[in-house]
């Protein structure tokens, strides 16, 4: 398999569906998938015909986090932990799909179709909606490998399902079956693993019936409402609102609703 067909974008009916497509190693992430997965996610996020992401693993893993060992057998084919330091840190702020997957405002739904420990785990809890499998695991065991969630864990994880709970899943570094997960918030709803792609679409299609430019403009705020105060959340969300307003599809919006119609949205 080429390395080009390690990262799999299909769009259909308005939604993107990025496929992590490397089976027969658990879809751990080479450094050629680190550069596939951001140029995917903004390939996605650009396309103005794409109103919702699904992010999914083929096989039988969602992904078992980065392949140190990589193809050639080289740690230097990682990239983010090869040479200096301050190598390491302008590779993650600049093209690390997390923080790329961050900053996307276009929805994403994370089909968590089998075990995602490590960057894998990472890259889950940086999606917006994460659907699980009944097979599906989380396996936070980095404190069992003597490091630490590099790639947005620390960050995320707290916002979640709170101090507390995200200081014992990264302290014991215990793997979490998809019920566990239920029960903390980590993943939104389980379902049979033959149905995840099926439920996963269904919500995603639920996502691009609506106004699209609204949508978008709701999860910048969601995210920015992390780190900002009320006051200045809802001052941004005014800045959000006004461009609206004057939009085809909020006409259309206020006419469909009139017409007790659904609407029908071009995302203008």
């Amino acid at each position: 398999m080429a390395a080009t067909d390690e990262v799999l974008l299909e769009i259909s009916d308005h939604i993107g569906v990025i496929t992590l497509n490397a089976p027969d190693r658990m879809n751990t992430i080479s450094g050629a998938m680190l550069d596939l997965m951001s140029k995917k996610f903004l390939e996605a996020d650009n396309n103005p015909d794409v109103r919702c992401i699904i992010l999914t693993g083929a096989g039988r893993a969602f992904c078992a986090g980065l392949d140190l060992g990589s193809q050639s057998g080289k740690r230097e084919s990682l990239g983010v932990l090869d040479n200096t330091e301050a190598n390491m840190v302008e590779f993650n702020i600049r093209d690390a799909p997390p923080t790329v997957l961050h900053g996307l405002d276009t929805p994403v739904i994370c089909a968590l179709n089998g075990g995602a420990a490590g960057y894998g785990l990472d890259i889950a809890l940086g999606c917006d909606i994460r659907i699980a499998a009944d097979s599906a695991k989380m396996a936070p065991g980095f404190a069992k490998r003597g490091i630490l969630p590099e790639s947005g864990g620390t960050w995320l994880l707290p916002r979640i399902v709170g101090y507390a709970r995200a200081a014992e899943i990264a302290f014991t570094g215990r793997t979490l079956n998809a019920g566990e997960c239920l029960e903390l918030g980590l993943v939104n709803k389980v379902v049979p693993a033959s149905e995840l792609m099926d439920h996963a679409r269904e919500m995603a299609g639920e996502i691009a019936a609506n106004a699209p430019l609204a949508v978008r403009a709701i999860k910048r705020m969601m995210r920015a409402a992390e780190t900002e105060t009320f006051e200045q959340n809802v001052h941004h969300v005014f800045l959000q609102l006004l461009p609206l307003f004057r939009t085809k599809d909020f006409k259309e919006g206020v006419a469909a609703f009139i017409e007790k119609r659904p609407p029908n949205f071009i995302g203008k």
